[in-house]
């Protein structure tokens, strides 16, 4: 009777290793922690990691997917989206410099220096 227990037990055991569903939740650990190991890796390779720190400053521009041009500002806890159009606007105002286009396609703002003399 004891060698028929001992036969019984060691079957039960055989098919708790065999279960293939056994593994899924190790490799979901392991994805888990790769895609955390990524995003660091990412934020420091980067050198973005300002972007998720509460007391920094930074400016960011961005092209939507329609083609219009997005400047995103974060001033502390404050971030600010502002939308880039081609609009001609009037008003008073002073007159700061000019910007040149270069071949390359890079713009180059010269101020302009104090006295009006260029």
């Amino acid at each position: 009777m004891k060698s028929r227990l001992r036969f019984t037990r060691s079957r039960l055991e055989s098919a708790h290793h065999d279960d293939p569903l056994a593994g899924v939740a190790n490799l979901f650990d392991a994805s888990l922690a790769f895609i955390v190991a990524m995003a660091l890796a990412l934020f420091s390779v980067l050198g973005s990691t300002d972007l998720l720190s509460a007391d920094a400053t930074w400016t960011l521009t961005r092209q939507t997917a329609d083609g219009e041009l997005e400047v995103v500002s974060k001033t502390q806890q404050q971030v600010k989206v502002e939308r880039v159009t081609d609009r001609q606007l009037s008003g008073q105002g002073e007159r700061l410099g000019t910007a040149y286009r270069l071949p390359d396609g890079q713009v180059v703002y010269v101020p302009e220096q104090e006295g009006g003399a260029k």
